[in-house]
């Protein structure tokens, strides 16, 4: 009879769990969705962006009353552990997944070609180049998301603003970022249209880059221009005082190298960007957006950002240089070296 009514007693208490579970969950009226976030790399421009993601969804998630998981990883670079981060979100049912970076959009564009997870990119920088979409439009797919691109021809027109009499200009990146190919190749263009001397170094490692910036170093280039490169970003913070100290201003494709020690970024709002992407996640999430259907979104690459402490390394004087770059930027900012982030 004691074993019974112990029993009795046990059940009583699980099913009193159970109703207070359901009273509970109809209390708070928060239904959980799952977000999985890849960064490619750590660095300025990449964390930015997550931060901003992140935070975005946050601000959503107490404006709709629903509890937004965010699963995160970094694969820094590393092939085999991006494509378990992805195996990852896949087992973990994720509801949207979001790569940061042409290599990560690309590998979740493959792994979900049978679940159709959607996925949201975040500074691709040529989504055409890289393959991931059908049209900036219409991406066609379960993918769409934000891009970066680089208006690499106004970033020449600031080299030539600022010394007009340049004859030699080097390209430093990292030849097998998807990022590079169509700025490299525009950047090209503009150079050999004014007769200028290309020096091409390349790198896929820090050390391999300040290798690179030495033999630029060594063939007297007049400036160095790199696209938004993260081999490079990573690398910036070992060869920036180099490059002062041999008085080649490097210019690059984001303004988070500016942040890092390069002479002058030119680009997007990363920040402006993360929560871009973060939007249309929630899109996605809540009013049933097809990422097939969503346009890419693309942002104005006017802001030009000059690393103050290298330009006066250089000789240079920022209001002077506001003074030179303004006609050719929507605005022209100062910063200062962050040597972490």
């Amino acid at each position: 009879m004691k074993k019974l009514l112990a029993m009795a007693i046990v059940i009583c208490i699980a099913v009193a769990s159970v109703f207070a579970a359901g009273s509970a969950e109809a209390t708070n009226g928060q239904k959980t969705y799952k977000v999985g976030i890849c960064n490619f790399v750590d660095d300025a421009s990449l964390n930015q962006i997550c931060d901003n993601i992140k935070a975005q969804l946050a601000a959503i998630e107490t404006q709709k009353g629903v509890k937004i998981e965010i699963k995160y990883d970094n694969c820094n670079a590393d092939a085999n552990v991006m494509s378990q981060i992805i195996a990852n979100f896949i087992a973990d049912k994720v509801d949207v997944m979001v790569g940061i970076a042409t290599p990560v959009a690309m590998a979740m564009q493959a792994a979900t070609e049978d679940n159709q997870i959607p996925v949201v990119f975040a500074a691709v920088s040529d989504p055409l180049a890289a393959g991931v979409v059908d049209s900036l439009a219409a991406p066609g797919h379960n993918i769409t998301g934000t891009s970066d691109f680089l208006d690499t021809n106004a970033v020449m027109n600031l080299i030539f603003a600022l010394n007009p009499e340049a004859k030699k200009v080097g390209l430093l990146y990292d030849a097998g970022q998807d990022s590079s190919k169509t700025a490299n190749a525009t950047a090209k263009e503009y150079l050999k249209a004014k007769g200028v001397e290309i020096v091409e170094k390349t790198g896929t490692t820090v050390d391999e880059v300040i290798l690179a910036a030495n033999a630029l170093i060594a063939e007297k280039v007049d400036a160095i221009f790199t696209p938004s490169d993260n081999t490079v970003m990573t690398a910036e913070l070992s060869i920036y005082e180099t490059l002062a100290a041999a008085g080649i201003p490097h210019y690059a494709g984001a303004d988070s190298f500016a942040l890092n020690g390069a002479f002058l970024g030119y680009g997007v709002d990363y920040a402006n960007l993360g929560r871009v992407t973060g939007d249309m996640v929630a899109e996605i999430l809540f009013d049933g957006a097809k990422p097939a259907t969503m346009a890419v979104k693309t942002f104005d690459n006017g802001t030009a950002t000059v690393n103050i402490e290298t330009a006066a390394a250089m000789g240079y004087d920022f209001d002077s240089l506001k003074a030179t770059f303004g006609p050719y930027c929507t605005q022209v900012v100062s910063i200062k070296t962050a040597e972490s982030f």
